[in-house]
């Protein structure tokens, strides 16, 4: 089943869409939003799923799903935390400056609180006020989660996740040392992210959603031209079952809040860091990497963050080569 909000009002109107993404039908009748149907997920899930059955067999009445006027199926929720499930690329990153790398971040999760009182949406622009703060893309998978008690083992985690989306996970790499430096995390280097027009249930993924992992290539375009192709369910230190676990150790998650898998980073064939595509490699799913990649092989970074003007696609198909989530497709603007 695939789920999506049509732009209206703060939280949009609930919408099933069909698997080829072209017809949408009013769910707005069962759940008037995507958040209120997680929050009675049990008593409204049976009528979502008829409605996208009638969907598909073209039973119901129906209109043309159009991308451009879908907000983030979560337009905002009541927790947003991404995690750095990819720790190639937390290595990768922290090589380039010269830190270490303890060994603890191969067994627990970093993870931190993302702003989710408004998300952009999968078609808005990216407002950049001052390119000295070195935007930059981080594409990602997502999944949302119903309620998850204080505690939950793994396979608790796991069980209750609802929706498996995808994620441009904005950043401003520059104002990053400064922050990290107070010794209290992120805040203003973490403006809104923005969310793939859909979310999917992970039954209809099939064998794409194993091992809490999405096994899909995770595709990013930046003006035009292949910038990324890395394998999402590869280099995974860590499920989304137990990043889930990590988040719910002190506190129980309430329905809707939505996990991240931190930027997907795949290392080359022969164990070193990931090669341009254009170097016969998988590339990058962020402009940090590729840069890092550079300090480390050439002694500085000669790839720019993004300017105004710039825009960046972000994807995953199927088999026939389909968008299975819809497109984020965002252009930076002045402002």
């Amino acid at each position: 089943m695939k789920l999506a909000s049509l732009k209206q009002g703060r939280d949009g109107k609930l919408v099933v869409v069909s698997n080829d993404l072209a017809w949408y039908a009013d769910a707005s009748l069962i759940a008037p939003t995507l958040q209120a149907a997680l929050d009675n997920w049990d008593a409204v899930e049976s009528d979502l799923r008829n409605l996208h059955t009638d969907l598909e067999h073209e039973a119901i009445p129906m209109m043309r799903f159009h991308e451009r006027q879908a907000a983030s199926p979560l337009p905002r929720a009541y927790q947003w935390a991404d995690g750095s499930a990819y720790v190639n690329h937390v290595a990768l990153v922290r090589q380039a400056r010269g830190a270490e790398m303890p060994e603890t971040f191969w067994q627990d999760p970093l993870m931190y609180q993302g702003g989710s009182d408004g998300f952009l949406a999968p078609r808005d622009p990216i407002p950049l006020k001052d390119e000295a703060w070195g935007c930059d893309l981080e594409a990602e998978v997502v999944v949302v989660t119903g309620d998850v008690p204080l505690g939950a083992s793994r396979d608790e985690a796991l069980a209750a996740v609802r929706l498996v989306g995808l994620t441009n996970d904005v950043s401003l790499r520059n104002l990053i040392p400064g922050e990290l430096a107070k010794g209290f995390g992120f805040f203003q280097s973490k403006p809104a992210s923005s969310f793939s027009p859909v979310f999917v249930t992970p039954d209809s993924l099939g064998d794409w959603w194993r091992d809490g992992k999405l096994h899909r290539k995770l595709m990013v375009d930046l003006n035009g031209a292949p910038f990324g192709r890395a394998e999402a369910g590869e280099d995974m230190t860590f499920d989304f079952g137990t990043l889930i676990a990590h988040a719910a150790k002190t506190r129980p998650l309430g329905a809707g809040t939505i996990i991240g898998s931190g930027t997907v980073s795949n290392r080359d064939s022969d164990g070193g860091p990931g090669k341009p595509i254009s170097e016969g490699g998988v590339g990058y799913s962020c402009l940090a990497e590729v840069r890092t990649v550079e300090t480390i092989q050439r002694g500085k970074a000669e790839t720019p963050f993004l300017k105004a003007g710039d825009t960046v696609r972000i994807w995953a198909e199927d088999d026939k080569h389909h968008a299975i989530f819809g497109v984020i497709e965002q252009t930076v603007t002045a402002g």
